[in-house]
């Protein structure tokens, strides 16, 4: 088990650092195809992945990345209503095929998956975004892995016990410090790249302190979605990890608090 994990953990950096480096349309494709995956993953616990108010869902999404590169839409607000507004008719004229829950759960998959995974492609396509960007994975992973770590050899104090009853306050602390000297090194290792000065390097540091506790709520948001369904994993995709939403979980919850804080902090 340990060995398919980490080969296909290996095989997914590699694709990773293969996409954004590239960035550009295949970002943006490759992105919009991972998003969708997670939303039929997400669709399926509910039973709507093959409905009209799915596929009206999956088409939300698609609009939406449409929208990221050539602005069809000129206010965000009118494509939330928009969609609300159509899965609302759905829900009227095929009564009662859908529960309320489903139709929530429509609208909810559009912003939870697509939206928020589609700030690692904006976040790119910022000034900084060639060297920025890789915060989002530095504060997700990077923390995951240290709070596994640091867990495992002082863990004691259990976080939420009813919910992820192996995560601990150590390790939550672990994880958070691990990002930010993960962001710190980071930032010394590509500063003169980057052009930024040591203020920037310590923002790196702080922004992915903060990333880290997102991506916490984020890994702990998707367990909690599985322990009310009864499920262990959202799917199979990924050898070792199990689905999309099982390997993005946290970088879903990070990836819009990296943009927003890069491109206010880093310039």
């Amino acid at each position: 088990m340990f060995k398919t994990r980490l080969i296909s953990g290996i095989v997914l950096v590699a694709l990773a650092l293969a996409l954004i480096i590239t960035g550009g349309n295949i970002l943006l494709t490759s992105t919009a195809v991972i998003a969708l995956i997670g939303m039929f993953e997400l669709y399926r616990i509910f039973h709507i992945e093959r409905t009209i108010a799915g596929i009206a869902g999956f088409l939300a999404a698609v609009l939406f990345y449409c929208n990221l590169k050539f602005a069809l839409i000129p206010d965000t607000m009118m494509f939330v209503i928009g969609f609300l507004v159509v899965l609302m008719f759905i829900y009227v004229f095929s009564y009662p095929k859908y529960h309320t829950e489903q139709m929530l759960a429509a609208f909810f998959g559009v912003f939870y998956v697509a939206v928020m995974l589609s700030y690692i492609y904006q976040t790119r396509m910022l000034l900084q975004g060639a060297y920025t960007v890789w915060l989002i994975f530095l504060c997700s992973w990077g923390c995951d892995t240290c709070a596994y770590c640091v867990g495992m050899l002082i863990g004691k104090h259990k976080m939420t016990p009813k919910l992820s009853p192996k995560k601990s306050w150590e390790g939550a602390a672990g994880g958070i410090i691990g990002a930010a000297l993960l962001g710190l090194i980071y930032g010394f290792v590509f500063q003169n790249k980057m052009g930024t000065t040591q203020k920037d390097i310590f923002a790196m540091a702080a922004i992915c302190a903060v990333g880290a506790v997102i991506s916490m709520i984020g890994d702990l948001t998707a367990s909690a979605i599985k322990r009310n369904y009864e499920i262990k994993d959202y799917g199979k995709l990924i050898p070792g990890h199990g689905g999309i939403l099982d390997r993005f979980d946290s970088v879903i919850f990070t990836a819009p608090v990296i943009f927003y804080l890069a491109d206010y902090f880093i310039k």
